[in-house]
């Protein structure tokens, strides 16, 4: 029986080829353009910052500490998929907020850049740590959720892309930056971040 064609028989041009050509090389730069800062936006190497963001998480880990994730749309499905990845794969306790009447009732009575604050504010100690995702790194709620983490001393790591001087690139303990220009290309490579951090971190084989 002959092999099927790589591609599943459907017709290719060399524009479609060149388009995904285009589309891997942007992703490669945009990922190996990383930027990664600490507090006083002081720079640091990529491998000693996901070095350092593995200790953290696995000394968290030992401890019982929880790991918060928050973002909205693409960013909130993001919080929600790692969240459930580092809960299987690493042991870690997490929790994200995607309860529908939780948000609208925060959204509602107090206001939309509260939603993650509220919340925070009966769960979140010093020793936990909040993951902010965020594509233009300028969300409220996102940049709120950050401060009030730095007001009671919980460890914050962020990811970001677009604007290199956004708001949460300068609240968090790391701050991991890509200079993505459109959010498919910073959903992506922040996808490929927590990816890394996960794998780092997990007590299973994820190959």
């Amino acid at each position: 029986m002959p092999k099927p064609s790589p591609n599943c028989g459907l017709p290719s041009t060399a524009a479609d080829a060149a388009m995904w050509r285009q589309h891997t090389d942007s992703l490669q730069a945009c990922l190996g353009a990383l930027e990664v800062t600490g507090a006083a936006a002081r720079p640091l190497a990529g491998d000693a910052a996901f070095a350092h963001w593995r200790d953290v998480t696995v000394n968290l880990r030992r401890a019982g500490r929880v790991i918060y994730l928050v973002g909205n749309g693409a960013s909130a499905s993001m919080a929600s998929h790692f969240a459930a990845d580092l809960a299987k794969n690493a042991q870690v306790h997490t929790q994200v907020f995607t309860d529908l009447a939780l948000l609208t009732a925060v959204a509602n009575d107090v206001s939309f850049d509260q939603v993650f604050v509220e919340p925070l504010r009966s769960r979140l100690v010093a020793g936990d740590m909040l993951v902010a995702i965020s594509s233009s790194g300028n969300s409220p709620n996102v940049v709120n959720a950050c401060r009030y983490a730095n007001e009671i001393g919980a460890a914050v790591v962020t990811i970001s892309a677009m604007g290199p001087d956004n708001a949460i690139r300068a609240l968090g303990d790391l701050n991991f930056w890509i200079p993505a220009n459109n959010y498919g290309m910073a959903e992506t490579g922040h996808a490929c971040i927590l990816h890394y951090w996960m794998d780092s971190v997990s007590t299973k084989s994820t190959f």
